[in-house]
């Protein structure tokens, strides 16, 4: 469904993705802005648990640089990145029964000692920034704000008019809360927890399920929603890390050990290697492909013919090898999943 609604922007549901049938990103956001012009003024709609920090980040941006009036409305939850967005409201207001979160930031990491410092360095300088733009627009010290967001303030309607966090409140009835996976917040109120619970809103099934369409590992989102939440990764979230990962090696396990890749080890190896394509179908085509001859007593065995032989019989326009890369494939996952930040 399109974000734009009836002239109005309706941001209901995951920051920057689509979970349970719910989501919004910035690219559809700044279309939608676009699409109005930039002079108009415009009412937007909120109702989500968070999502990517970035995300959220380039929405509040193109908000503040759209030319007419923006009045923020939350309709029923405005937490994590979402709270970001809210901020860039010229007027924000808040119907009887809202919540608003604003939270740090965090991620997960894959790697050395290193790679952890410099997460966690980038991890502070997004938590700064977000304290700077919360502080700038309730008029509240900067450090205070920042302490605020290690904490975990949660807020209803009238204690965020009270903490400058939004100039109203109205006595119109909130919207249900958007699906969520409440349980990955710190202090999240108890019936919005129960509430995940009970409809199953889980970060780490959609994520697994995502990451299963896609036939490679996906990170979650704002436990490091860096990916999501504030804290410390929750075991559920990793453990849909792990599911992601036991996936991916199964899949290249089946089509490595298939009857059909033997006399096929090369293309066997660009199928589970250096392509998505799911196991069934890898095997399909390999039944299809003709054996490659065994090396002949005089014919080169040097790196560059393994790789034209491999490339011959992969049908690519260009020889290259990748495997070594390939094999790597999940701390590349993982560094590009760090990529994605969220709150």
């Amino acid at each position: 469904m399109s974000v734009l609604q009836n002239g109005e922007l309706v941001l209901y549901g995951f920051v920057g993705d689509n979970f349970w049938e719910q989501g919004f990103t910035d690219k559809e956001v700044v279309e939608a802005l676009t699409e109005v012009g930039r002079d108009a003024d415009i009412t937007v709609r909120i109702n989500s648990g968070g999502g990517y920090v970035d995300a959220g980040t380039a929405i509040y941006n193109a908000l503040v640089a759209h030319k007419g009036h923006v009045t923020v409305q939350v309709d029923g939850i405005a937490a994590s990145s979402a709270s970001l967005i809210a901020m860039a409201g010229d007027t924000i207001r808040m119907r009887a029964g809202t919540l608003m979160m604003i939270h740090d930031p965090s991620g997960i990491t894959y790697g050395t000692a290193s790679d952890h410092e410099k997460h966690a360095s980038t991890l502070e300088k997004m938590a700064a920034q977000m304290a700077s733009i919360y502080a700038e627009r309730s008029g509240n010290d900067v450090q205070a704000v920042r302490e605020a967001m290690k904490e975990e303030l949660w807020l209803d309607a009238d204690e965020a008019v009270e903490h400058g966090y939004a100039d109203e409140s109205d006595s119109t009835k909130a919207k249900a809360f958007a699906a969520f996976d409440y349980r990955v917040f710190a202090n999240a109120p108890s019936r919005l927890t129960a509430m995940a619970k009970r409809k199953n809103w889980s970060l780490a099934e959609a994520s697994a399920r995502a990451a299963a369409s896609a036939h490679q590992p996906r990170q979650t989102q704002e436990q490091s929603m860096t990916v999501q939440n504030a804290g410390a990764p929750t075991a559920e979230i990793e453990g849909a890390k792990a599911d992601a990962a036991k996936a991916a090696q199964a899949r290249i396990k089946a089509i490595m050990t298939a009857e059909e890749a033997k006399g096929r080890q090369e293309l066997a190896e660009h199928f589970a290697y250096d392509t998505d394509m799911a196991a069934e179908a890898a095997i399909a085509a390999l039944a299809k492909a003709a054996k490659a001859a065994d090396p002949g007593e005089g014919q080169e065995q040097t790196p560059e013919a393994h790789a034209a032989r491999r490339t011959a019989a992969a049908g690519l326009a260009a020889p290259g090898l990748g495997r070594e890369k390939a094999k790597s494939s999940w701390g590349d996952v993982v560094a590009k999943t760090n990529k994605r930040r969220g709150a």
